[in-house]
């Protein structure tokens, strides 16, 4: 299977993670791919031109992470990271938490990067810091469970996506969101320790 993916991107690093706790590392292929603007190949297997983008061996491309990941659990045999039964939507809302809170720390991103700084519009960066810190302050409030603590000791879906969330945090934001979260910094500390693949995927520096 081949992966279009960016050493940078919170959201293939959550497939990576997911297929290495999976067992189902060694059957992907990681292929660089250009976003900004897409490069041509890319551009035909995901017309909105994102990533990442799963080409199983079928050759029908898969988008976006949740279903990358939705295909990668049933490959391995299903109700492994995604709970059929108990469990299951929370740890679907926890990584629609976490996915909501990468979309915003992105945009900060993109408004800095894209636009020249006379057409920044800081407002609506503040908009979506203050998603970001309200789900932080949720989150610490009460942390997710210790990754693996139950079905079949692998992390949730839900917990690999925050996990990449704040390691994002910590890319982008030089971690500033730690000194206010010592519980959530703490989880994922376990996490790290938990899951190898966490640490195997940390993006280079920008």
């Amino acid at each position: 299977m081949q992966l279009r993916s960016s050493p940078m991107s919170p959201y293939a690093r959550m497939v990576i993670i997911a297929a290495d706790v999976l067992g189902l590392a060694e059957r992907l292929t990681i292929t660089p791919a250009s976003v900004m603007p897409p490069d041509g190949e890319l551009a035909t297997q995901n017309p909105l031109g994102k990533i990442p983008v799963l080409v199983p061996d079928n050759g029908r491309p898969l988008y976006d992470s949740r279903v990358i990941i939705d295909y990668l659990d049933s490959l391995a045999g299903g109700d492994q990271i995604i709970p059929a039964g108990v469990g299951r939507h929370d740890a679907l809302c926890l990584q629609a938490l976490a996915i909501g809170m990468i979309e915003a720390a992105v945009l900060q991103v993109y408004e800095r990067r894209y636009r020249p700084p006379e057409r920044q519009h800081q407002p609506w960066v503040d908009a979506q810091a203050a998603k970001v810190n309200a789900a932080l302050a949720v989150l610490e409030q009460d942390p997710p469970a210790r990754p693996g603590a139950s079905h079949f000791g692998l992390p949730d879906v839900g917990q690999i996506a925050l996990a990449c969330a704040l390691g994002y945090l910590d890319f982008r934001f030089e971690g500033a969101w730690r000194a206010g979260c010592p519980k959530l910094a703490a989880w994922l500390d376990v996490f790290a320790a938990k899951v190898p693949a966490f640490g195997r995927t940390r993006p280079p520096a920008a």
